[in-house]
């Protein structure tokens, strides 16, 4: 299996913002958003017609693939086995941070990702309001396109300890106890945690230095499948709270980056204790 070319999966994306999501941009009329499981799950009439116009397009793009969709998902859960299964999965976010994206903020994105036989091989994070893209291929390095004449590749920094790093907070879906002692030890362990409400951006900014870790609580593989590709072929390390390794079809046990593998376990060490 050859992925296609990236410039081909992030033009797609473009023309698919353009048509669906950039015209809706801060003018959503009443009743283009619906709660799903709550009032911080939104879903807009934007996401619905992006993941329309993504799932024929990308399954085009290479032969015999299928497509693992956010809102599709949501509908029927059972699509979760397409990524137990043999064929290709383009796994698609048609806006990740939907909230933002209906408040008028600016920090949301299209997300999609290439998972094959358990592993992802190629990962698009677009943001169409900075028309930028940063994408990566299974040992290609990630790199960051529509910035320059001429795409720049992102490597990590050094690590530093935890006390000098700055990251992200994403604890609403662990217990109440734990979700408390992880935001009280971070307080006090780290220079600065913040949650920016999209998955895709805090990504982006720890593939460019700005954060150097990110802790969230739950693994929809839509939110990380391309997230955790561009943060790894960038230098850096992530994996499950016990350490387990990242699993697209797997959704428990959390999810911590770091710029490597010793800071990792630094800096869980700090934050939970273990």
């Amino acid at each position: 299996m050859t992925p296609p070319e990236l410039d081909r999966v992030a033009d797609l994306m473009r023309s698919v913002a353009e048509e669906a999501i950039l015209p809706r941009y801060r003018q959503l009329a009443e009743g283009d958003v619906r709660e799903k499981t709550g009032p911080k799950d939104l879903v807009t009439v934007a996401d619905l017609e992006s993941e329309q116009l993504l799932t024929p397009a990308l399954e085009a793009l290479l032969d015999g693939s299928v497509v693992l969709g956010e809102e599709a998902a949501e509908k029927d859960p059972r699509l979760f086995a397409l990524l137990d299964g043999d064929a290709p999965v383009w796994v698609v976010d048609p806006i990740d941070g939907t909230s933002n994206f209906v408040n008028g903020g600016k920090l949301f994105c299209v997300m999609v990702a290439l998972v094959w036989r358990g592993k992802t091989r190629a990962g698009v994070i677009f943001d169409p309001l900075a028309e930028r893209w940063v994408g990566a291929e299974e040992g290609g390095g990630a790199w960051m396109h529509g910035e320059g004449p001429e795409p720049r590749r992102m490597q990590l920094d050094a690590p530093t300890s935890p006390s000098e790093m700055e990251g992200v907070l994403s604890l609403r879906f662990l217990e109440d106890d734990l979700r408390g002692e992880v935001r009280a030890r971070a307080d006090v362990s780290v220079a600065r945690h913040v949650r920016l409400g999209c998955a895709g951006h805090e990504y982006i900014r720890l593939a460019e230095n700005r954060y150097q870790f990110a802790v969230h609580g739950k693994n929809m593989p839509w939110d990380f499948t391309a997230g955790t590709l561009i943060h790894r072929e960038a230098g850096g390390f992530h994996a499950r709270f016990d350490g387990r390794p990242y699993h697209p079809a797997e959704l428990d046990g959390g999810l911590m980056a770091a710029p490597d593998e010793d800071s990792w376990y630094q800096l869980r060490k700090v934050l939970f204790g273990v």
